[in-house]
């Protein structure tokens, strides 16, 4: 059981980060740009809110497993397997949750509007000036929430998870799997424990949010 938690929490930890890294200048740049290609972008990003998990995950079984051309290729130049693997349960996770960690900082961008940032330009700011200590600021609250989303969101994926990364104990045996194989075998005190939990655990993420989410539009910490 506890090897389950560790490694969902471990997961749940790397996936934001990277999100958070990958996400925050794409929200920038959705927010911003008004070409045509970046509505295709924001389309395939938010792809996951609809599409069933399962599908996604099966889709990058096939991309991702030995025998497809970029498993081969992986395995053969850099000895990476990613089916089957926790390095391949966090490329799902990434994927997967990725709608939940852009979209509440793209709103937050949006949100900032351009006289803040024309300002800061009259003041010879450059753009990347602009970003780090103007935008990003402003938009605190919008990156905690998606952090917070994209944590949370990825503790619960079940079906990505499964298909991936299947149900290797102490490697890709997430918490959502195993509560799944506790109420298979009726160990329901098991399930319990680790259902209460993690239910648990998302609430004070969520009351956690709310507050410094209340915090921040107060005022500077």
């Amino acid at each position: 059981m506890w090897e389950s938690v560790w490694i969902t929490l471990r997961l749940a930890l790397i996936t934001t980060l990277i999100l958070l890294l990958l996400g925050t200048p794409l929200a920038w740049w959705l927010a911003r740009s008004r070409h045509f290609f970046s509505q295709l972008v924001a389309t395939l990003v938010a792809l996951p809110l609809v599409l069933p998990p399962t599908v996604l995950g099966f889709y990058l079984l096939i991309l991702l497993g030995p025998r497809s051309e970029v498993g081969q290729f992986l395995e053969r130049w850099f000895d990476l397997r990613l089916a089957f693997t926790f390095e391949g349960l966090v490329i799902g996770s990434v994927i997967y949750s990725l709608p939940f960690v852009v979209q509440p900082i793209r709103n937050a961008f949006e949100l900032v509007g351009e006289r803040p940032l024309e300002v800061a330009a009259t003041l010879r700011a450059s753009p990347l000036d602009r970003f780090w200590h103007v935008a990003l600021p402003l938009a605190r609250p919008g990156l905690l929430c998606g952090a917070v989303l994209g944590f949370a969101h990825t503790l619960g994926e079940f079906g990505v998870v499964l298909m991936i990364g299947g149900n290797i104990p102490g490697e890709t045996r997430v918490v959502s799997v195993a509560i799944y194989d506790y109420v298979e075998t009726l160990e329901w005190g098991a399930a319990h424990r680790l259902a209460g939990g993690l239910l648990l655990f998302s609430f004070c993420c969520i009351l956690a949010m709310n507050l410094l989410d209340r915090r921040l539009r107060r005022g500077p910490l």
